[in-house]
């Protein structure tokens, strides 16, 4: 991906360069931004900069919002789960529905969410791959394909795969529960997962090739990290070998955890602690770990983290729309920890929306008490842009607009915010995250190209991507899809029961969001 030919001029009624230290918004007024070799060159009064150089062509204008690209950081796939026909459920008998989804192929897959995020203000994303399946030989392909999409239309992307070596299905053994199972049917399933869990040390050099292949290809735009995909469905072997792997590489990992009860249950039951104790113990946690989600942490986790320097990615949206709960971000910001915002699968909109994320994690956190700690707009603006930039690993390359760092840069249509009156006692980033929503994105750089204008992507062929999406779908399912349909109907009845049998009293429960909330 290239910059925009030559350098150029923003003109903006004001620039967010982004939160300070005290937590306030750094706002530069009647400003301009010089851009230059795909850079932030200079920030400055909009007269001066443009008397400067007369000569530059000149985007934005008085009406005009800039501010830095905003970073989903986490993200699996494009076409969402209820867009495919898939019903809502809490997390454990949601994802098993995804076996019997259809496919339209990993580009175009990529390229639709990548349009939704991009024409509303996110420019950089965590891509957090379901898996690597089938041949190792089509493994690269796959990477390649899906990082390749990102960088054509104009993203910058951190890519990962989910790792697991254990209980896909349940939270026990798979072939315990496969043996309860029809011979047909396990036997489908049974091939499904071999097919996804080759010896760990496979994926580790996998991982070891890739990362250094698209060093080599994209420095600027490409991070690779490593994704063990939660305590439950990885032994302490995969664990031990992944954050060796992460160590000796410099790699920073992000990893599910206790995104719901059960699977806090299920760490205190196999290891006689918290996940996150055990993570500890393990030797896991430290400045280059995040965690996604985080739901079901206890007080003494937030502490352990927070001594560690590790990260969260709250997906507030998941938490709501799967039934998991809302994580204590309130409680992991009171002792420093970094807290990144994700979109996860959709946000509460069913798409990927971030200016919409942040106006529903602010809401979502600002308690019952008269005097009790809330999150600021500019706090959750952070979240989404400078803290995100860290768990993506572009810190110190995005996520603010400051000389030297990349011209990642959101133009705003002010008037599209403040319509049809605003008092100037609101404070603009208020405005901004309170208000601002996808109509009021105009104009998209990353690296100083330009990808969106007038609201819409044109660094590909935007109506051809939903064309081709619509057309491979309305034609009838393959017989390989059928098949993959019929079985996962067949399995939801068994797994149900599983959970069943194993959730005594679950429905006496009062309703509780997290730990920190016992009711």
């Amino acid at each position: 991906m290239t910059a925009q030919h030559g350098p150029f001029l923003i003109r903006a009624r004001a620039v967010i360069r982004g939160v300070d230290a005290a937590g306030e918004a750094e706002i530069v007024e009647d400003a301009a931004i010089h851009v230059v070799d795909g850079a932030v060159a200079a920030i400055g009064e909009a007269g001066a900069m443009i008397a400067a150089h007369p000569d530059l062509p000149v985007e934005g204008g008085p009406d005009t919002v800039a501010m830095p690209g905003l970073v989903n950081g986490h993200h699996h796939f494009g076409l969402t789960p209820l867009m495919m026909g898939v019903p809502f459920a809490p997390l454990e008998l949601w994802l098993p529905h995804f076996r019997g989804m259809r496919r339209i192929g990993q580009r175009l897959d990529t390229l639709y969410a990548a349009i939704e995020m991009l024409e509303s203000g996110t420019t950089a994303v965590q891509h957090i791959q379901s898996g690597l399946s089938g041949p190792e030989s089509a493994w690269e392909a796959t990477a390649d394909e899906v990082i390749t999409s990102y960088r054509d239309i104009g993203m910058r992307v951190s890519w990962s795969f989910m790792i697991r070596d254990r209980n896909q299905l349940t939270y026990e053994d798979d072939a315990t529960f496969l043996a309860g199972l029809p011979d047909d049917l396990a036997a489908h399933v049974r091939a499904e997962i071999a097919a996804s869990q080759p010896p760990i040390a496979r994926f580790m050099a996998f991982f070891e090739a890739a990362a250094r292949r698209w060093r080599a290809r994209d420095a600027d735009g490409v991070r690779l990290q490593l994704a063990p995909a939660n305590l439950h469905w990885c032994s302490d072997a995969c664990l031990e070998a992944i954050f060796d792997t992460a160590r000796r590489h410099g790699a920073k990992v992000h990893m599910h955890l206790v995104e719901t009860e059960r699977q806090a249950d299920f760490a205190r039951r196999r290891t006689g602690c918290s996940a996150i104790g055990h993570l500890h113990r393990l030797g896991c946690l430290g400045p280059d770990l995040t965690l996604g989600h985080g739901i079901w942490v206890s007080p003494d986790d937030l502490d352990l983290l927070a001594g560690h320097g590790c990260q969260v990615c709250h997906n507030a949206s998941s938490g709501l729309r799967l039934a998991s709960g809302i994580a204590p971000v309130t409680e992991m910001t009171k002792r420093g920890i970094r807290v990144a915002l994700g979109i996860d699968q959709s946000n509460i909109d069913d798409d990927r929306n971030m200016l919409t994320e942040m106006g529903l994690v602010w809401a979502l956190h600002r308690g019952a008490s008269l005097w009790g700690p809330r999150l600021s707009p500019a706090a959750v603006f952070q979240m989404a842009t400078e803290h995100a930039a860290g768990t993506t690993g572009f810190a110190g390359r995005i996520g603010r607009l400051d000389p030297g760092r990349a011209a990642d840069i959101v133009l705003l249509d002010w008037r599209a915010v403040a319509r049809p009156w605003l008092d100037p006692r609101t404070g603009l980033l208020d405005a901004v995250v309170l208000r601002a929503r996808q109509k009021a994105v105009d104009t998209v750089f990353v690296g100083g190209r330009k990808v969106v204008a007038a609201g819409k992507v044109i660094s590909i062929d935007r109506d051809g991507v939903l064309a081709d999406i619509a057309a491979r779908l309305e034609a009838p399912p393959t017989a390989a899809e059928r098949t993959a349909r019929a079985m996962t109907e067949r399995l939801m009845p068994h797994l149900e029961g599983w959970f069943r049998r194993h959730e005594e009293n679950e429905a006496a429960r009062p309703y509780r969001y997290n730990r920190f909330h016992e009711g």
